[in-house]
């Protein structure tokens, strides 16, 4: 076996609440009505960091990702006292990315100079489509000119570190709208774009009663009519779903592909930790209800679980991250990040590569998917399968 090595640590602290949930989301979110137990919530999160502290002892904290939920119904004040509290709890890299998620329809004028001031230095901002009637399918309670002015509020924040979130194959949208969407996102010059197909994901309204989409044929003529026009616009493919201009890339989730290290806190989190000198991976995962979180955490109750990854399930786990990326991955990361040699894998990457759904490199250290690969990318991750599971 390779020797496990430590891996970058990020933090991920959800903020589980929203205004409406939209039919296509499967996240932990939930519905709030009235006053947000703001205060409550954070000594919440402060103490599920302490409880997970000895899991990242002495390590320093290279990102920090706000996410929801919809983190931006929080007032700027709220999340400085967040942020001061995870500074006087873990060490904070001098340059660490600190992300926060927001709705376009959630933002008050002068909100984003609070949030720049409380240490964010980057925002999500979820646009998901510039077309009206896009966005009243999907349940979204902003218009896009609200996306605009929530773009405009950024910028006298010096907030220019930006994403903007798009999907595509939508209802009842065509080419012609797909493009538009890109336009619009475009004329707002975000840094970082993440644009992904609408999926039915089991649990949702949207999966219970779908709506009228696009046939497979017109999704992938959107596909690639727009990834055209976005690598026309300076936009490189990083990830399966995310775009940047050079050096915007969202260092936070580059951690999660490269199957780096993250503390999960708030309700419904998960989190994954590397322990070196144990030689194991510990998978965290927190109870989802915000209702019990507060709960428990108000008694000094246990927030979560912890359970090992088992070795012959790493693989997987490592493929399932590091195949998003158009780069792909090292035989020596492979090695690090899992404690395995890239010889327990060389068997599915060598019948792969056949199948020219990865290409390596001529001494076989790095390996990457192809655009084939990436257009099945599912069946190329499941061949990393333990073979009892693959066969269930």
């Amino acid at each position: 076996m390779s020797e496990l090595a430590a891996a970058p640590l990020s933090l991920y602290v959800h903020l589980p609440w929203c205004v409406r949930k939209c039919p296509y989301c499967d996240f932990n979110s939930h519905v709030h009505l009235g006053a947000l137990p703001e205060a409550e919530y954070v000594a919440a999160l402060l103490a599920d960091l302490e409880a997970d502290l000895p899991l990242a002892a002495g390590r320093r904290v290279e990102s920090v990702f706000l996410g929801g939920g919809t983190p931006s119904l929080f007032a700027p004040e709220t999340l400085a006292t967040l942020l001061r509290g995870l500074q006087a709890r873990v060490e904070l890299a001098p340059d660490a990315e600190l992300t926060l998620e927001a709705n376009p329809g959630t933002i008050e004028h002068g909100r984003f100079v609070g949030y720049s001031q409380a240490g964010v230095n980057r925002v999500s901002l979820g646009a998901q489509s510039f077309g009206a009637r896009q966005l009243a399918a999907l349940g979204r309670i902003h218009a896009a000119a609200d996306t605009a002015r929530a773009v405009a509020e950024l910028a006298a924040a010096s907030l220019g570190n930006f994403n903007l979130d798009l999907m595509y194959a939508l209802p009842e949208q065509s080419l012609a709208d797909a493009l538009a969407d890109v336009e619009a996102a475009l004329a707002l010059a975000p840094r970082h774009l993440s644009h992904y197909q609408l999926t039915l994901e089991p649990g949702t309204p949207f999966h219970a009663r779908p709506p009228a989409l696009p046939d497979e044929d017109l999704a992938f003529e959107m596909q690639l009519a727009t990834h055209t026009r976005l690598r026309s616009a300076g936009f490189a493919q990083y990830e399966v779903s995310a775009w940047a201009r050079r050096g915007a890339e969202c260092r936070h989730n580059l951690n999660y592909w490269r199957f780096g290290d993250y503390l999960g806190l708030g309700a419904g989190a998960h989190g994954k930790i590397s322990d070196p000198i144990a030689g194991t991976i510990l998978r965290t995962a927190k109870m989802s209800q915000p209702r019990e979180y507060l709960a428990r955490a108000a008694r000094g109750a246990p927030l979560g679980s912890t359970a090992p990854v088992p070795v012959e399930q790493r693989p997987f786990e490592f493929m399932l991250n590091a195949l998003r990326l158009t780069a792909g991955f090292g035989a020596a990361d492979f090695e690090a990040r899992t404690g395995l040699p890239l010889a327990t894998v060389a068997a599915p990457l060598e019948r792969l590569a056949r199948r020219g759904l990865l290409a390596a490199a001529a001494d076989g250290a790095w390996w990457r998917p192809t655009e084939l690969g990436l257009r099945f990318l599912n069946d190329l991750q499941l061949a990393f399968l333990p073979a009892l599971r693959r066969a269930k």
